[in-house]
């Protein structure tokens, strides 16, 4: 059984599942208000990966990730646009799966927009309000944490602690009753979007949304809900202090992700360093992204520097000639590759150990091609395809890519140097060169690039 860090419990315990045989996730997805930044990326990426692994094991995996489309930060930029902020949210949401596709992350099963439930927040909020775990002020309906069993769970605060370190400030209204209370249901301001209310005209907070949803469409103590640490606290402790206060069981276990860091830096906004996704992927092969996040664990920061990229481009061509050499080897994949391959994953998602794996069976399939060995050699390449897979990470550089007289040089050129005639194999590379290519040998097999 694969083991997961809890953020609730911190420890690395076993995900256990409410129904056998079936995975239920919940991520928190984006508020569609600007282009998807990589540090968006490297959350798709994480969680993609473990639902294909989970998907590789047989486990039946349903996938759930909501779109935020009303917020102040798209009324906002309406605002500053003169634009209708459903226009914003709708064109920032096509940009958005424009940019995971280009990633090649699986569609969620379910995406629930806010928008779309409105009415069973509401009926929450006056659950809460009726409850006496929410109040009503001028501006809006506050829960009141103190009324909340264990609040302060993920952050690993007291409510005295939170107290005094100010809770959510952004949020503080005159009639707060404590710092860390914060809005279910925000009145409208003049010409501001709304909905009907028995509080007045106004919109759902933020951390109503994903309690809602996730309630609605996996049910009561599902299996795993997921995020950035960003969102850990307050967004993920304001969800599960709602469901608490109504005695609903929520998420069993809670999962959280690392920051990408540019050049060192953690990616901020404030820091004005935040790249779009979609230049990154006009610039790069996406597939060298996920290699980079298949590197880093999954907890930890992961830096995004030209160099590493660079690195992972090829590392990609050498995955790319390999699958090009083996095309035609058919064989059933090493079990012990694979065994060990799931208990890496199975330790904390520990990718970076199975990415190694994957190049060691991609050194061992050249190795005994090297050798004449196409047993050995097929089933290191089935292995090597398998966890790609699992990892979903596509190798392509079909041949037809590299002009059939180039490979067919390439080829003999590697028979020369098994036979080791160095001066064929260099008047080979000659000819190679002359026709606009440049030839690398590594142990993985030669790698083709075009020369710009």
């Amino acid at each position: 059984m694969i083991r997961l860090y809890d953020s609730a419990t911190k420890e690395v315990v076993p995900l256990e599942q409410r129904d056998d045989g079936k995975v239920s996730i919940y991520v928190c997805g984006p508020t569609v208000y600007g282009p998807p930044h990589i540090g968006h990326g490297r959350s798709v990426l994480v969680y993609d990966i473990l639902r294909r692994y989970l998907m590789w094991l047989g486990l039946d995996v349903t996938f759930v990730s909501n779109i935020t489309d009303i917020d102040d930060k798209i009324i906002n930029r309406a605002n500053r646009e003169e634009r209708q902020w459903s226009d914003i949210a709708t064109k920032c949401e096509s940009v958005w799966w424009q940019a995971m596709d280009r990633l090649d992350a699986l569609r969620p099963d379910k995406t629930p927009r806010a928008t779309e439930y409105v009415d069973q927040m509401v009926q929450l909020i006056a659950d809460l309000v009726d409850a006496g775990k929410a109040y009503e002020t001028t501006d809006g309906v506050y829960l009141s944490v103190e009324e909340i069993d264990g609040y302060g769970l993920l952050a690993q605060q007291s409510l005295e602690d939170l107290r005094a370190g100010g809770g959510e400030r952004e949020l503080v209204g005159v009639e707060k009753r404590h710092t860390a209370d914060f809005a279910l249901w925000k009145v409208s301001k003049p010409d501001e979007p709304s909905w009907p209310s028995p509080w007045g005209d106004g919109r759902p907070g933020w951390h109503t949304e994903c309690v809602v949803m996730s309630l609605d469409l996996i049910g009561e103590g599902f299996d795993l809900h997921t995020g950035g640490l960003d969102l850990m606290f307050p967004h993920h402790e304001n969800e599960r202090a709602q469901a608490v206060a109504l005695g609903k069981p929520f998420a069993r276990h809670w999962m959280h992700h690392g920051f990408v860091e540019l050049e060192g830096e953690k990616m901020s906004k404030s820091l004005g360093n935040v790249h779009n996704l979609l230049d990154l992927t006009d610039e790069y092969d996406p597939r060298a992204y996920r290699l980079l996040v298949l590197q880093s664990h999954y907890r930890s920061p992961m830096e995004l520097t030209d160099e590493s990229l660079g690195h992972a481009l090829a590392a990609m061509d050498r995955l790319d000639a390999f699958a090009r050499r083996t095309a035609e080897l058919d064989g059933e994949a090493d079990p012990e590759v694979l065994e060990q391959f799931r208990q890496a994953m199975d330790n904390d998602l520990d990718t970076a150990k199975a990415l190694d794996l994957l190049f060691r069976a991609v050194r061992d399939a050249n190795t005994a091609l090297d050798s004449d060995d196409r047993d050995a050699a097929a089933a290191a390449t089935g292995a090597a395809h398998q966890i790609a897979g699992a990892l979903g990470l596509r190798l392509g550089g079909e041949e037809a890519d590299v002009p059939d007289e180039i490979m067919a040089l390439a080829r003999e050129r590697g028979q020369a140097r098994t036979d080791k005639d160095f001066a064929l194999a260099d008047s080979l590379r000659d000819q190679i060169t002359a026709a606009g290519w440049s030839i690398e040998d590594s142990s993985d097999g030669p790698v083709l690039t075009p020369v710009k």
